[in-house]
């Protein structure tokens, strides 16, 4: 009796002990839960089956979209004006950048399934269009109205001249030089006001669209998902009373 006093190892002792052990084990397995509810949540409101539904229909009409582009000018007939980039906006709006960007993706990964620029092109799209409507999507979470929406927009354009520029200049012109055998940097010196003005034309006359048919547009969608959101709640209310 005296040797298990002396030693500190009594069951009360020893009870302590594995409770101090088994505490901070606890913790950590309560963090990763609370972690892993946050992410469902997260989920849950940014791919709800109405926004999936949506999400495809606006992929799937981006996408469609891209077989009717154009060029525009002789000296630059591999810039190609589509307007895929409307729906993407639109949906940026309404839904926010998640689910815009996740679907410009999607459409991108689509485009190379017939793609002739071994992915390269589908990159260079992927970054300009991300460019193009991530400001509107963001801005629009916080500041609403049809003054803020043009002010998005002309940042919008912005953001999209620029970095088509530098897609352009480090991406497109140097393998389609490597693919054809030119020299990318002197072509891209040589015909940038033609990249410049492309991409002005293109990005304005997409916003101009978006700018007329948001509005109606939104109020449509988030009526139908609100009807759809309460017949979920319906089902699961009587699913529970069964």
């Amino acid at each position: 009796m005296e040797q298990q006093q002396l030693s500190g190892t009594g069951p009360e002792e020893a009870q302590g002990e594995t409770a101090l052990q088994e505490e901070p084990q606890v913790q950590v397995q309560e963090e990763k839960a609370g972690r892993n509810e946050r992410i469902k949540a997260v989920l849950r409101e940014h791919f709800s089956a109405p926004r999936l539904a949506y999400m495809a229909l606006f992929t799937a009409l981006a996408y469609a979209v891209t077989f009717l582009e154009f060029p525009i000018f002789p000296a630059t007939p591999f810039l190609k004006l589509d307007f895929s980039n409307v729906f993407f906006l639109i949906e940026g709006f309404i839904f926010g950048p998640v689910e815009a960007i996740v679907s410009i993706g999607i459409k991108e990964c689509l485009s190379l399934i017939d793609s002739q620029t071994a992915g390269v092109g589908e990159l260079a799209n992927l970054l300009m269009s991300t460019a193009f409507i991530i400001l509107p999507a963001i801005g629009y979470r916080f500041l609403k109205g049809r003054k803020w929406v043009a002010l998005f927009l002309v940042f919008a354009c912005a953001a999209q001249i620029s970095v088509s520029a530098l897609v352009n200049r480090y991406i497109n012109y140097p393998f389609f030089g490597a693919l054809f055998g030119f020299d990318g940097a002197a072509m891209f010196r040589s015909t940038w006001e033609f990249v410049l003005l492309f991409n002005l034309i293109k990005s304005v006359s997409i916003s101009v669209l978006v700018f007329l048919v948001y509005k109606p547009l939104s109020k449509f969608i988030k009526a139908t998902d609100l009807r759809f959101q309460k017949r979920m709640q319906n089902a699961k209310q009587k699913r529970k009373e069964r």
